[in-house]
């Protein structure tokens, strides 16, 4: 992936936080995306919710696996420890790394592809543990890097590039983490700023694993091949000399609305997502009210956002594991390792 480093230079006025900091210094490189990706408006929604929490960068963990959502990592928090895993990978990765050290926070950056196809059991087994991790799923409903193919979370109906419909049901992420157990779920929309820092700052601070749908539209793939001057159509028809795309610049897409109503926002392609925001008073801590108002609101075309279901006090990994209190990364080798006589009396007990 390409890197391009941003400016170091700092207005002097720039506002800083509770640990001396500004916004600047939570941004990473600068993004290679396409203009008005909705990723884009996630990433400048994490670096708020950073520094709000006043979390210093160097104290932070960014994992991802492969596809567009994943290159985000990239662009925030570059003082942040990172790793790139393989493609839906990423859950096994944080679990791992969580395992060795649970004092870092741990933010997970996924995409719809990469998490609930090719990773779906991954992430499936990571909310069963319940990790301590903020679990971001960039939602397009598309394969952006290999050319807008459908992916696990479009809707039954809807119509690729080619104008081809979609003939299978698709995988609610929020449903099925509900299923599963999970401590907290949530939903939001990459436009509506106001609604997603305050869900990423709580998740951040959540002891478990926070999982957080964002529906984040793609730019590129809106055109359909019926056009003799489309994308695919010209990549079809010529012979390349080098595989290049031009992605002509689109608006960030923006809404704001009050909880307990309904909006509908316009994408780039002129289609129409009805967002559903949750009422003041809704109870995120019954599980069967939350799955059961989602497919309600599901079954008149609306998609429901915010705090979805919260469970409060449930025991994270390792609460459940009995793991010491010391980060494995600190204790000697002695106590990781204690002998071969350990371990045949450990042994013992399962013959």
């Amino acid at each position: 992936m390409t890197y391009i480093p941003k400016p170091a230079v700092h207005h002097p006025s720039l506002q800083k936080n509770a640990i001396g900091l500004t916004r600047r210094d939570y941004e990473g490189s600068m993004s290679t995306l396409c203009a008005g990706c909705g990723h884009d408006s996630v990433t400048a929604a994490i670096n708020q919710a950073f520094w709000e929490l006043d979390i210093a960068p160097y104290k932070v963990a960014k994992l991802s696996g492969i596809g567009c959502s994943s290159k985000t990592p990239t662009y925030f928090l570059k003082e942040a420890h990172g790793f790139n895993s393989v493609h839906g990978r990423m859950p096994a990765l944080a679990t791992g790394a969580n395992a060795a050290n649970g004092d870092i926070l741990y933010i997970g950056v996924s995409g719809d592809g990469d998490s609930l196809s090719i990773g779906l059991g991954q992430m499936c087994h990571a909310i069963r543990r319940n990790v301590n991790l903020l679990y971001v799923l960039e939602n397009n409903g598309v394969y952006g890097l290999t050319k807008g193919q459908f992916s696990a979370s479009a809707d039954r109906g809807s119509t690729s590039k080619k104008g081809e419909a979609n003939a299978m049901e698709p995988i609610d992420g929020c449903l099925l983490a509900l299923s599963l157990g999970a401590t907290f779920v949530a939903r939001s929309f990459s436009g509506d700023k106001a609604q997603l820092v305050p869900i990423l700052k709580a998740g951040l601070t959540h002891q478990g694993f926070a999982f957080i749908d964002v529906i984040s539209p793609c730019v590129t793939f809106n055109d359909h091949e019926g056009s003799t001057k489309s994308y695919a159509y010209t990549r079809e028809h010529n012979v390349e000399v080098v595989q290049a795309d031009f992605v002509p610049p689109r608006s960030e897409i923006t809404t704001d609305y009050d909880p307990g109503s309904a909006r509908n926002v316009m994408l780039h392609d002129g289609s129409w997502l009805r967002l559903r925001k949750v009422a003041e008073d809704y109870d995120p801590l019954d599980r069967d009210r939350a799955y059961a108002f989602i497919r309600e609101h599901q079954r008149r075309n609306e998609v429901v956002t915010g705090l979805l279901h919260i469970a409060p006090g449930a025991a994270d990994m390792h609460a459940q594991a009995g793991t010491v209190s010391t980060p494995l990364v600190q204790l000697p080798y002695e106590q990781l390792c204690p002998g071969s006589a350990a371990l045949e009396t450990l042994q013992h007990r399962f013959r």
